[in-house]
């Protein structure tokens, strides 16, 4: 990393310049992180503890689970160090670490909704051939394509921002380490290979898009059909808090990275990739619980086991 001599440290957006806003953001933010640990955490043990969630549909969910806790924890815990301490210092290989580990655990959450569309199009459209196409085996290679493809994509954003030049200072307008922030600091042309990174990932996420939109056409369809309506509630059932989740992480997202240059400031970027970047990981597990009678039950016998080990 050719540049890492010349900058040693990276200046982060501040939230608020007051003391007391500071610390109201604090207890903002350590009370969404909390709320996005224990969400994400229930899931996770209820899947694993509970043999009736032994699914492909709760393995995926078990897995993004995971890339949310892991994705809340990049980029959270180190914006409430910042305004508890009053600082706004991040490291030049912090900055690093937490691209590289932000993209990764995004690029594969994207991937793994993908590959969940995939599994709701087959509940839905081919289920006689449901436990073919997603055995046990099928699975565990998906969610690992979606984990690999993740840090490959990762890897390369991360190796090429980093290797170019920075002159324009070391301040960033966020309030974690982004790409687009630390590309308006290059000082050569030398962006230009991570731009044309950029496009090649957009393309790859413009067809995970297509595959999603024409897996829910084809869902829609087939739910339409179904004769009884206790049929079409549970197919809905199944599929809508993943259709929720996608619009969620996809709409943000691209608000954050599509918006008009005109119109983007400060406030106007902080608050959006708060949106990309905190809420899903933190509203997920709500989402995911909300319409699953399977995964509340589990849930339950899981909270209630807790309450009776501690009476």
């Amino acid at each position: 990393m050719s540049n890492g001599s010349s900058i040693t440290v990276f200046l982060l957006l501040a939230f608020a310049d007051t003391r007391e806003l500071q610390l109201l953001h604090f207890w903002l933010f350590l009370g969404i992180y909390l709320a996005a640990l224990l969400g994400n955490g229930l899931i996770i043990t209820a899947i694993a503890c509970d043999h009736h969630l032994h699914a492909p549909m709760y393995f995926f969910l078990l897995n993004l689970s995971l890339l949310d806790l892991g994705s809340i924890s990049t980029t959270l815990p180190k914006a409430m160090a910042n305004s508890l301490w009053d600082t706004r210092h991040i490291s030049y290989v912090g900055c690093a670490a937490q691209v590289f580990l932000f993209l990764f655990l995004m690029s594969s959450e994207y991937y793994l909704l993908t590959i969940m569309a995939y599994d709701c199009y087959v509940a839905i459209c081919k289920p006689l051939h449901y436990r073919t196409l997603l055995g046990s085996r099928a699975c565990v290679h998906m969610a690992a394509a979606a984990w690999g493809g993740g840090f490959l994509n990762a890897l390369l954003h991360t190796a090429s921002t980093f290797s170019i030049p920075l002159c324009q200072g070391n301040v960033l307008g966020q309030f974690f380490c982004e790409i687009p922030q630390i590309l308006k600091l290059s000082c050569s042309h030398s962006y230009l290979r991570e731009a044309g990174l950029i496009v090649v990932s957009a393309f790859f996420s413009s067809v995970c898009f297509v595959f999603i939109v024409l897996s829910y056409v084809q869902i829609f369809r087939a739910v339409l059909r179904i004769p009884s309506e206790q049929g079409r509630h549970k197919a809905f059932s199944t599929c809508l808090p993943h259709l929720a989740v996608v619009s969620l992480f996809i709409s943000t997202a691209l608000v954050a990275y599509l918006k008009p240059p005109s119109i983007s400031s400060s406030f106007l970027d902080l608050v959006v990739s708060f949106l990309y970047s905190v809420v899903p990981p933190a509203v997920n597990p709500l989402i995911y619980s909300m319409r699953n009678q399977e995964l509340k039950d589990a849930l339950r016998k899981l909270l209630q086991y807790a309450v009776f080990r501690h009476q």
